[in-house]
């Protein structure tokens, strides 16, 4: 964590067709956005200010520096990561927006790994556009697990009072079915439910657990996955003490606010989760890549190729997203400083004549925990 309370936030510039650079200059361009944090995008000087001049927003001013050492606190900073030759072509995907793309994803990843920079929080990209031979994954979150040394990651969608997260994430329909475990489960529900605890600061939540068939799979007959998969993989779960529950029929879960009673909902497949949440919190919204070792956060809208620069993009999922990124690193470390040195386990052991203290024993039928 960098010194004093100015997090460095690693800023990719996405697509430089779209509107990434629209609501990166709308979000710093906020009076005392330096006060909250200091920001470095990865770019294009060039980039930046041809779009700068067509937003007419000349006021946004940057320093230009060499590697996030140099940031200067509290200001808006950029490193170049494309050379002069600079090819922007408003709302069209092309190969090379897809490599500008890439060398800036590809540069804050490795300071991020290298804790140059605090947090990332990464503009919209074209997932057919960036495909290249560094880059063969179906968007950001699997590139970041790919980088993260056999850490499982989550996608999380999230804003203030609704989290969802996805079982599989950018996957052709006609591949979920297959795709689903109750290992898979089992392991999502997991880091679901580490995550609401180390980074949302939620001590016991609670997780719904959505159906991938109709009506639940109406006892198999419109389906056996629940039977199968869904609910072994929601009972081995809570038998490992998650406050997990289904799973419960997905299309009437969100309109009946049923959603509201729980501190997580994980959905099996990406569309089952992301069009009700963004229906209910598309401007907020902010998408969270939970289970990694470090912080990314990213708008949850696309590259919106149809109003590039028009002056006319939404930025507050933007903001939100790096105020969360800010929220999720305070969170960890609060997190980290609470269980640094946990007290240690105490049970009676009640199977023989005697009560005897066992203090490396685990939990078992036999034994009851005792509060110290």
């Amino acid at each position: 964590m960098s010194q004093g309370n100015k997090i460095k936030v690693g800023i990719t510039h996405g697509d430089i067709n779209g509107i990434g650079y629209e609501i990166i200059l709308k979000t710093l361009s906020q009076p005392g956005f330096g006060e909250l944090c200091t920001p470095i995008v990865y770019g294009s000087s060039k980039a930046l200010s041809y779009h700068r001049k067509a937003l007419e927003m000349a006021n946004v001013n940057f320093n230009l520096i060499k590697s996030a050492s140099d940031a200067i606190t509290g200001a808006n900073n950029l490193i170049e990561v494309l050379g002069d030759d600079v090819k922007i072509e408003l709302g069209v995907a092309s190969d090379y927006s897809g490599k500008a793309a890439f060398a800036s994803l590809e540069r804050a990843v490795a300071d991020l790994k290298n804790n140059e920079i605090d947090v990332l929080v990464t503009a919209p990209i074209n997932k057919d556009a960036i495909q290249s031979e560094s880059f063969h994954f179906p968007g950001h979150t699997e590139y970041l697990e790919a980088c993260a040394d056999g850490s499982k990651s989550l996608m999380i969608l999230c804003n203030d009072n609704i989290r969802v997260a996805l079982v599989t994430t950018h996957l052709p329909i006609s591949r979920i079915s297959s795709a689903l475990s109750k290992d898979l489960i089992v392991e999502k529900i997991k880091i679901f439910n580490e995550s609401l605890r180390r980074d949302f600061g939620i001590i016991r939540p609670r997780i719904a657990v959505l159906s991938l068939n109709p009506h639940a799979g109406e006892n198999g007959l419109l389906g056996s996955e629940e039977q199968q998969i869904i609910t072994p993989a929601v009972e081995e779960a809570y038998g490992k003490h998650i406050l997990c529950f289904g799973p419960y029929a997905a299309d009437g879960f969100f309109g009946s606010g049923q959603y509201t009673h729980f501190d997580g909902v994980l959905a099996m497949y990406h569309d089952q989760g992301l069009a009700p949440f963004k229906t209910l919190a598309m401007d907020s919204g902010v998408n969270f890549t939970a289970g990694l070792p470090f912080v990314r956060t990213s708008p949850d809208h696309g590259t919106g190729y149809d109003i590039a620069g028009k002056n006319q993009a939404n930025d507050e999922s933007f903001r939100a997203a790096i105020y969360r990124a800010i929220d999720v690193a305070r969170n960890r470390r609060r997190f980290a400083e609470m269980y640094r040195n946990p007290l240690r386990r105490q049970y009676v052991d009640r199977s023989g004549d005697k009560e005897v203290l066992d203090l490396s024993k685990d939990d078992s039928a036999d034994t009851e925990i005792l509060d110290v």
